[in-house]
């Protein structure tokens, strides 16, 4: 069995995807999966979050599916019961770290410093969100950490098309997180062709 870290550096690129109406959770999935890029991170920046994934889950059980914007302990645990098989932060909090590796449920937490790599590798870390990337010196800063530490980033914040080749020509970079495939308003449209075309691009 493929680790997530396996399949994230299979995939490259994952669709950061903020859902209001977990309505769309399966049609939106059924659109990812069809156009080749089998994954999502469905944050949890609104309620619908882990109702949809649960929904996405259940529809699609290949699907690689992480839950985004976890802050907390509860969190976790409802992206747990909706099936993910990973989780990202924001930011580095060692609280939700520590409950995520109690329940064996990965964990991507953002960094952007020295100072937090080291941090993070103390946790036993290996796999890390680059948050929020263009911000904070993008390329260049993740040439000068990858340098210095033996761990993977997910670069995310700022990724688009015009520089996302960019990042995955680096080393020490396993894949991107983006919204750019997956624009709200088409979500909320339920413009499933605009949708198409634009994942199928990536």
């Amino acid at each position: 069995m493929k680790t997530v870290e396996q399949r994230l550096k299979e995939i490259k690129i994952v669709p950061v995807i903020a859902i209001s109406d977990a309505e769309k959770a399966v049609p939106l999935a059924k659109v990812l999966v069809e156009n080749g890029l089998p994954c999502a991170e469905v944050t949890f920046r609104t309620d619908a979050a882990a109702e949809s994934i649960r929904l996405m889950r259940e529809a699609y059980p290949e699907m690689l599916i992480g839950a985004g914007t976890v802050l907390n302990a509860s969190q976790v645990d409802a992206a747990i019961e909706a099936g993910v098989d990973f989780v990202v932060s924001p930011g580095l909090n060692p609280t939700t770290v520590k409950y995520c590796q109690e329940k064996n449920m990965p964990i991507v937490p953002g960094v952007n410093n020295p100072s937090l790599v080291e941090q993070a590798m103390e946790l036993g870390l290996k796999t890390l969100k680059f948050f929020p990337a263009e911000p904070s010196g993008g390329i260049a800063m993740l040439k000068a950490l990858s340098a210095v530490y033996p761990v993977e980033f997910m670069p995310t914040g700022g990724v688009s098309p015009s520089n996302v080749n960019d990042y995955l020509a680096l080393p020490s970079v396993l894949a991107c997180g983006g919204t750019w495939m997956v624009p709200n308003a088409l979500i909320d449209a339920g413009d499933w062709d605009a949708l198409a075309k634009l994942v199928s691009e990536v």
